[in-house]
């Protein structure tokens, strides 16, 4: 319970810390570029149109809402990192307890660093990281939501309690799970990516015989987790343009976005107009080529 509670408060703390970057991450994944193009250099020195960055960003936000309108949306986030955690701790703590899922060699418990216990292992994180996702979804969507009302000005989702009253009169019940699908699967196939490929490289590429091999090892997971996160980055992006998408709120309305029947659907259009990896980069952001900037609506197209 002590190591719970002490990764509640932990988790808090680095969620107040990076909000902004978050806020303003999903802001530009929803399409908002308040700030027209200005003309700069490249890491090669070429001159080149870019578009505003992570700092640009956060002082126009500043220059609008004040130094709190960078924490829009805080409150639900920190409840869905608090639930979150719990719901992750138990469920794992649980499954280690019961010693259940043992996907591969039966009840024979599997030698430390093998094939067998990496599967067995990530079968578990995968159920526990599941749980969490599905019981801490409904805060997130109402994050978004508080999140995108800057670019229409909107005051519709005030308040975690207000928001669920808000979602559940509006949408029913569906409407708390909005982008859960693609969030899933974004949370599944980067586990599982990340620990396949770990396993691979510390296992035929890392000998165990090399001085630092501790070292080493956390290093190549660190390195999988980020390859991982850029490989299924398409994913968080549906997920969250989903949890908006024709809520009433202008960020979730044509002409930001069309209104998506499915998240599929979705994926498709951005497929189509090359926008699979927007919002993944707050440094160094490049015009989109063959897109037009429309200084009244804020946006391209």
């Amino acid at each position: 319970m002590a190591d719970t509670c002490g990764q509640v408060l932990l988790g808090s703390g680095l969620t107040v810390l990076s909000h902004p970057l978050m806020y303003i991450k999903v802001l530009i994944q929803v399409g908002h570029e308040p700030l027209a193009p200005t003309l700069g250099r490249n890491l090669f020195g070429r001159q080149v149109y870019q578009l505003p960055g992570l700092f640009a960003y956060a002082k126009h936000i500043i220059k609008i809402d004040g130094k709190a309108g960078l924490f829009k949306g805080l409150g639900p986030r920190l409840c869905a990192g608090s639930i979150g955690t719990i719901v992750h701790s138990r469920v794992l703590q649980k499954c280690q307890e019961e010693g259940t899922l043992q996907v591969l060699g039966g009840q024979q418990k599997a030698a430390e660093g093998s094939l067998q216990h990496v599967v067995n292992e990530t079968t578990k994180e995968m159920v526990a990281r599941s749980c969490a996702t599905i019981v801490t979804h409904p805060f997130h969507v109402i994050t978004l939501r508080c999140m995108v009302q800057f670019i229409g000005r909107e005051t519709k989702y005030s308040g975690v309690f207000d928001s669920i009253v808000t979602i559940y009169r509006e949408e029913g019940m569906l409407g708390f799970f909005a982008g859960l699908i693609p969030r899933l699967l974004c949370d599944v196939l980067s586990l599982w990516i990340c620990n396949l490929l770990a396993h691979a490289i510390n296992t035929y590429a890392i000998d165990d015989s090399m001085s630092h091999t501790g070292e080493i090892k956390n290093c190549s997971q660190a390195v999988t987790g980020f390859f991982a996160s850029m490989l299924t980055y398409p994913f968080v992006l549906v997920s969250n343009l989903m949890a908006v998408n024709n809520c009433g709120l202008a960020g979730g309305l044509p002409p930001y976005a069309s209104v998506y029947p499915t998240w599929v659907d979705c994926w498709r259009h951005l497929s189509r107009e090359g926008n699979m990896s927007r919002g993944n980069s707050l440094f160094f952001r490049k015009l989109p080529a063959g897109k037009m900037y429309a200084v009244d609506q804020q946006r391209f197209f």
